[in-house]
């Protein structure tokens, strides 16, 4: 039986639709001053559902409260909502410890090889697919903030059923052993707070008069039965924008008007520019709002505005060209810029190159830029390529553990104490001498010497020895002083890498220090290798992130839901293809499509109706609807880009590619939204030159046009005359000679020359000999 909604007693203030970044704070900053100035600063709380993007909305309050407090500094009480209901939790029983991420890896385990239930055909198969355990795990993750029991549902298919029944086991066991998953925080301080134990409630909401629950539009039914708990004495405003849910629509369909209408709340709507803004919408504006809401730029009293933007355009000076390479005349009511390129490579090549570019011209600093990509498993990478380029970055998605050195450094020592525990010292010294003829050449053993050989300048075996001792941890940390591990890292890596690394030792420190207190695992070697090659394995980019600002700035490379409340002079939109936008799975990759349409235990929105569709997207036109479900979540994807461009401030950065990198190096198609934008009357996309005779900017992009240029004339001159054509050979005589002046006579590093060098004798077809 579905619980009833929960009933909220205060206004709904919503806007229109989603506002640019800056109207968005602005409009914030004006609820909370008109609380602060009737409750007080210290008696409101400041409640947004998502941590990303708290640090912007915390910056613009604290500006509000100082001005207020006649320039003293005083810190608004702003929370996330889990962040709030860990303190609930907390507050009622300080013993409950919270389960990390590699504890519940473990434990999970352990529940699964103790199954009793016989594991369905289709699930065993599936297991061989290096995303089962992700995926698999985040279904188990949703199901529990969700509060999904088995035992609850009425013919679950097979797999569910038996996922279910782990999970349900699974938390059982939580239970017994005092732990609480984040995922259940929310859901558990909701039943301590409704059934008052201990008076908590009154305890919890004795410190607060007022709360401002901001993001309204991703509150769950979860979450709003937690404010309404909160907020039975406490004046409640909730403030929220209309077209902008993604996450509570993944799960819940709905729009936030009808939301707030069920939950009593008082419904006004705000006007989101009103008295924020006076220098006008940013060029993109209604890109954006055509993306949230389906709505079309009109002609209409629209003069003045596409004015407004080719003034703006002029002062930002963009360097967008129209694709027959002439400027874009004046005209269009919005519009962005777009990078296109052959390859997926050479499309962050090309965003790093504009971003060199619009520093040189307009001084901004690396701070001022965002590079948005689909999913937070792509920041890795993506970050990499930027460095490659030249470009620094800010934000680290923290790349998984297998990839990090230091960690397989401390992996490749477990390995081998575990070695050492279980033979004898003597016989186990002289099969490491890496002279010894008759040691075993191969394994796990002879991979973790030769990669500290490689690490650890002066490795012995008994320097192995030297640090083990009877706790685990305090080996682990005698080996990395000894070695001076955090040194080398200083020394030998870029601050941002080092910074990744350090974190990752902390990490093994932390499930070293795990394995010593729980008896999941043995208190050895043994029992840390199995919980660190389970951690290893399972690892993934999205739980954990680290978020830096390197000495001298960085560019911001995040996933594009994390730019939902945050705002830059620049944004790129990455990977602007119908691969990626609105993509060709939804929800998960653990079931084929077909089967999640008629999964209705599935914890997200799998069957939607036609009226539940148009209730939740003004930009679906439920005559054309085909596939309800594929329709329903590529409107989600289409809302995703839409938040993410109301974050440029000034320019907005469109970029798609040709062809992936992988071994088929399949074509794809540009994203149907950027062909909506290009087919809309009013909207424009200006592209950017990426042509191989296109101004060069930063240091990286020159040395590697500088090495591309031997190869790439003599190609041309192939290419002329195979098609019996004529090439210009004094032309490349002139280049040639000018990079032979360079080379000579300029301030060149050596190897760079070497390699310059290097390049015509391939060119040449000249077999370069190994010194």
């Amino acid at each position: 039986m579905a619980t009833p909604p929960p009933e909220l007693e205060g206004t709904c203030k919503l806007l229109s639709e989603p506002a640019q970044s800056s109207d968005l704070f602005a409009t914030i900053t004006t609820e909370y001053a008109d609380l602060a100035d009737e409750y007080g600063a210290r008696n409101v709380l400041v409640l947004k559902r998502h941590p990303a993007g708290i640090e912007s909305v915390t910056a613009a309050l604290a500006d509000a409260d100082a001005g207020r407090s006649n320039g003293r500094p005083r810190s608004p009480r702003i929370e996330s909502l889990p962040e709030h209901a860990s303190k609930v939790i907390e507050e009622y029983d300080p013993t409950l410890s919270r389960l990390e991420y590699e504890e519940r890896i473990e434990l999970v385990s352990m529940v699964i090889d103790g199954a009793s239930r016989s594991v369905p055909d289709y699930l065993e198969r599936a297991a061989a697919h290096e995303s089962f355990a992700r995926d698999v795990g985040q279904l188990l993750l949703e199901a529990t903030r969700q509060r999904i029991r088995l035992d609850d549902l009425d013919d679950p298919h097979d797999c569910l059923a038996f996922l279910y029944a782990m999970n349900d086991r699974f938390h059982a066991e939580l239970d017994d052993r005092g732990y609480v998953e984040r995922a259940d925080v929310i859901p558990q301080a909701v039943e301590l707070l409704e059934a008052d134990v201990d008076e908590l409630r009154s305890r919890i909401t004795a410190s607060f008069d007022a709360v401002l629950a901001i993001e309204f539009e991703e509150y769950r039914r979860l979450d709003r039965r937690f404010l309404s708990t909160l907020t039975d004495d406490a004046a409640l405003v909730c403030l929220g924008e209309r077209n902008a849910s993604v996450e509570r629509t993944r799960v819940e369909p709905g729009d936030v008007t009808a939301m707030a209408n069920a939950a009593g709340l008082d419904v006004e709507s705000l006007d989101p520019g009103k008295g924020h803004r006076g220098d006008g919408d940013p060029p993109h504006r209604a890109i954006t709002r055509l993306l949230a809401t389906g709505e079309s730029p009109s002609r209409t009293g629209g003069a003045d505005r596409a004015g407004e933007a080719e003034a703006e355009d002029a002062e930002v000076g963009d360097g967008a060209t129209s694709s027959d390479g002439g400027s874009t005349a004046v005209g269009p009511i919005g519009r962005a810029n777009r990078i296109h390129t052959r390859t997926s490579r050479e499309h962050v090549r090309a965003v790093a190159t504009e971003i060199q570019s619009l520093r040189d011209r307009h001084g901004w600093s690396f701070d001022e830029f965002a590079v948005a990509v689909p999913r937070i498993e792509r920041v890795p990478e993506t970050r990499r390529r930027f460095r490659d380029a030249g470009v620094p970055t800010a934000t680290i998605g923290t790349p998984s553990l297998a990839e990090d050195p230091a960690v397989n450094e401390l992996y490749a020592v477990v390995t081998l104490q575990c070695e050492r525990e279980n033979e004898e010292v003597d016989d186990w010294n002289a099969r490491t001498d890496p002279d010894d003829p008759t040691g075993d050449a191969s394994g796990p053993r002879n991979d973790s010497l030769d990669r500290l050989r490689a690490r650890v300048p002066g490795f012995s075996p008994a320097l192995l020895a030297n640090t083990a001792g009877s706790s685990i941890r305090r080996s682990l940390e005698r080996w990395t002083h000894r070695t001076d591990l955090k040194g080398r890292i200083a020394r030998e890596e870029d601050w941002v890498d080092a910074r990744e690394q350090y974190e990752g030792i902390r990490r093994v420190l932390e499930i070293a220090q795990f394995a010593e207190e729980t008896d999941l695992v043995g208190p050895d070697w043994r029992g840390l290798r199995r919980m660190l090659r389970r951690t290893i394995r399972y690892d993934a980019p999205y739980v954990h992130a680290v978020e830096t600002r390197p000495p001298t700035g960085g560019v911001t490379v995040c996933a594009v839901d994390d730019l939902k409340y945050d705002s830059r002079n620049a944004v790129f939109l990455l990977d602007l293809i119908d691969e990626t936008y609105p993509g060709e799975q939804f929800l998960t990759q653990l079931f084929p499509t077909a089967w999640l349409r008629e999964m209705s235990a599935y914890p997200a929105v799998t069957d939607p109706s036609l009226q539940a569709i148009a209730d939740t997207f003004d930009t679906v036109e439920t005559t054309g609807v085909g596939d309800p479900f594929e329709t329903y979540h590529a409107h989600r994807s289409r809302r995703r880009l839409a938040l993410g461009s109301r974050a440029a401030e000034r320019v907005l950065y469109c970029c798609s590619y040709e062809r992936g990198a992988g071994g088929l190096r399949r074509t794809h198609d540009e994203s149907r939204y950027l062909k909506l934008i290009e087919s809309t009357p009013g909207l424009a996309l200006e592209d950017v030159d990426v042509r191989a005779d296109a101004a060069i900017h930063g240091e990286p992009n020159a040395i590697e046009a500088l090495l591309d240029q031997p190869r790439g004339e003599l190609e041309r001159v192939l290419r002329e005359a195979s098609t019996g054509g004529e090439a210009d050979l004094g032309e490349t005589e002139a280049l040639f000679e000018e990079i032979a002046v360079v080379l000579e006579d300029g301030d060149v590093d050596d190897e760079l020359a070497e390699a310059v060098r290097s390049q015509f004798e391939f060119a040449a077809g000249t077999v370069v000999r190994d010194d």
